[in-house]
């Protein structure tokens, strides 16, 4: 029995063009990943002490918390 590859003619290496719009993707979640924790940020700098008392986060933990740069305090709360 013979087989035909469907590769015949066609180059084996993945493209370059792949590895820029893997590069490009990423870049692109990296990106709004960073706008959506600005805006959690700028949303719980909104809210008042004691709001922020409620959910377990002083204002000086605001971006430790959506960094998740958590402090042994603050995973008691979580």
């Amino acid at each position: 029995m013979t087989t035909i590859s469907q590769t015949a003619g066609r180059n084996l290496r993945p493209s370059s063009s792949s590895g820029f719009f893997r590069t490009l993707v990423s870049a692109t979640h990296a990106l709004f990943d960073r706008l959506e924790r600005r805006s959690a940020v700028k949303t719980l700098n909104e809210l008042d002490d004691r709001a922020l008392r409620d959910i377990g986060i002083n204002r000086s933990q605001i971006e430790d918390a959506v960094y998740g740069q958590f402090k042994a305090e603050l995973s008691r709360y979580l």
